[in-house]
């Protein structure tokens, strides 16, 4: 007999999985539950629809990703460590959870009036005010960086989900390595 927590974490997991394979709309409330092995009413039961399983997915996965470029993006003076934190926190969210990361880079993109879209705004948003926080501080004591939070932010932020994409679709790897090698790009960009 499986108990009420199996239940959730199986609509999590298989959530997840199908959401990442084939993107948030093409994935039905009928398919979530099979592949859960649940009825639809339980799906229901625990997330209220198919929105509030992909805000659940977001919540449990985003808010890890979230609470570890927050941390990385503390301004301790040094932007070059601190930019290698904030580039190896995402690569190695990417490595560790390249299901969630297809996911959160897929509905970076989707629709602005989509549901998807609207269920990953506060994510994105996080990610985007925690990297532009860290290149304002950065300013401070840089000041060929000063206006340019907003635009350092999105770079860099685009930097990592290309690299991150390119190793989700078998093209690279985004090892520290590789990590290391992008933010040495992305410098010489911003020190120039």
């Amino acid at each position: 007999m499986t108990d009420e927590g199996d239940n959730r974490t199986l609509l999590l997991n298989a959530a997840l999985s199908l959401f990442s394979e084939r993107g948030y709309e093409a994935v039905g409330v009928a398919e979530l539950a099979e592949a859960a092995g649940v009825t639809k009413p339980t799906l229901y039961h625990y997330f209220g629809s198919k929105r509030g399983l992909l805000d659940a997915v977001l919540e449990a996965k985003g808010g890890a990703l979230l609470e570890s470029v927050r941390a990385a993006a503390r301004y301790d003076r040094d932007v070059p460590l601190g930019l290698e934190r904030l580039g190896l926190a995402l690569a190695r969210f990417a490595r560790a959870e390249p299901e969630f990361a297809r996911l959160r880079l897929a509905l970076s993109v989707a629709p602005p009036a989509s549901e998807a879209c609207e269920a990953a705004r506060a994510l994105n948003e996080g990610l985007f005010a925690a990297l532009e926080g860290f290149f304002r501080a950065a300013a401070a004591d840089h000041g060929n960086m000063k206006g340019r939070s907003r635009a350092y932010a999105a770079s860099f932020l685009g930097t990592f989900d290309g690299y991150a994409a390119r190793q989700l679709a078998g093209a690279a790897p985004l090892d520290d390595r590789t990590a290391r090698e992008a933010l040495r790009q992305f410098m010489y960009g911003i020190f120039s």
